[in-house]
């Protein structure tokens, strides 16, 4: 076997026999990879605060020729103010379960790691609404994985100085000029384009650094929704849950 040291994220864990987990780490250098974490959860193991959920740091693993099996843990940010609020926990978990939907072992996930980071970062500080940090995790996450629309130029002439309205069929921005065959286009203010091209365009580490208003903000949730029901054929658990709670999301 060999002996690895990754940094990541604890996406997910589960009970394995009386006294073991399963755990799914989000990690810089392998991607998304299932470990198992023997004895994590015998009273007292040293294992047990390097497997919960949030829990950011370095992992040493053997890689066996099946698996991976936790070593040790040395844990540099448990996120711990989460488990103190309710509404930003699940957003959190919300956030983990896309990362574990698009993220892959072995693929370069880093920039999706750091999108999981600098948004759990987010929803602590509380400097801007949860409602818009997802839907900002939402699309910068789909163009981690290469489905990012198109909000610069129109999808299908390239112009970029005509007006245009947004069309999840075509994949974004549909010019005048061309949007004879949309049905499904939305007029959108120009301050959410504004906003969509930010988003899109921006790294990761300036992602959470605007607000917008209430007209802007319903707006990116619609073209976020209709945007998800063509890309994302999933329901996820952590948003049922936090729609069960009666919180506007």
């Amino acid at each position: 076997m060999n002996q690895i040291t990754v940094m990541g994220m604890v996406l997910s864990a589960m009970p394995i026999g009386e006294y073991d987990k399963r755990v799914v780490l989000l990690t810089r250098e392998r991607g998304r990879i299932p470990v198992f974490a023997k004895g994590a959860r015998k009273p007292g193991s040293a294992l047990s605060g390097g497997v919960m959920p949030f829990s950011f740091g370095e992992f040493t693993i053997y890689e066996g020729r099946t698996s991976y099996t936790l070593m040790s843990a040395s844990i540099s940010n448990y996120f711990a103010e989460l488990r103190e609020d309710v509404e930003g926990a699940y957003y959190g978990f919300y956030f983990m379960e896309i990362a574990d939907y698009y993220c892959k072992e072995a693929n370069d996930e880093r920039e999706m790691l750091k999108l999981l980071y600098q948004s759990l970062r987010a929803v602590i500080k509380d400097s801007i609404p949860n409602r818009l940090i997802r839907r900002i995790f939402e699309l910068k996450a789909a163009c981690i994985n290469g489905e990012a629309p198109q909000v610069f130029q129109c999808v299908v002439c390239g112009d970029r100085g005509r007006e245009g309205e947004f069309s999840v069929k075509k994949g974004g921005r549909v010019c005048t000029e061309c949007n004879k065959d949309v049905f499904d286009g939305m007029e959108l203010e120009t301050s959410t384009w504004h906003a969509l091209q930010y988003i899109v365009g921006s790294s990761v580490e300036k992602l959470y650094t605007f607000t917008v208003s209430e007209a802007v903000l319903k707006e990116l949730e619609t073209v976020m929704e209709r945007y998800l029901d063509v890309y994302v054929d999933k329901r996820f658990k952590a948003l049922e849950i936090l729609e069960s709670m009666n919180i506007r999301i």
